[in-house]
């Protein structure tokens, strides 16, 4: 099963999904792991009913904080800001679908930092039961 997952990430990172930039986002925040290298700019757009209207991102790094990025992007495009506030980090590593090492894990949640920062002053991120250590 995990070679499945394997070949997702890496379909994610050589053709991530929602990669490029918005023309006039409401939101834009820079997230990076200075340990590795991998950085994104992740931009979005609202609409009037609070709902993520457009998503993209940016960046460079390893193959899975681009896949991370691929992912949350096309799961939160459409969603309200309250189903956005209810995802969590462990979400994020579960659809990843593999084990990641503890050197890995900062690689595998930048795009979901960064998106709660993006967020941060719009909504509340609800508490996690089972928080990734990070």
């Amino acid at each position: 099963m995990d070679d499945l997952y394997r070949a997702e990430i890496l379909e994610h990172y050589r053709h991530p999904h929602n990669f490029g930039t918005l023309e006039h986002p409401d939101v834009v925040q820079e997230g990076s792991n200075p340990l590795c290298g991998d950085r994104i700019t992740l931009m979005l757009s609202i609409d009037d009913e609070g709902r993520v209207a457009d998503v993209a991102f940016t960046g460079r790094g390893c193959a899975i904080s681009q896949a991370s990025a691929s992912m949350l992007t096309d799961r939160i495009r459409g969603l309200p800001l309250a189903e956005v506030a209810k995802i969590g980090r462990q979400e994020v590593i579960d659809e990843i679908g593999i084990e990641i090492s503890p050197a890995r894990l900062k690689c595998a949640l930048l795009s979901v930092d960064t998106l709660r920062r993006a967020l941060a002053d719009r909504i509340a991120w609800q508490a996690e039961t089972e928080e990734a250590s990070a």
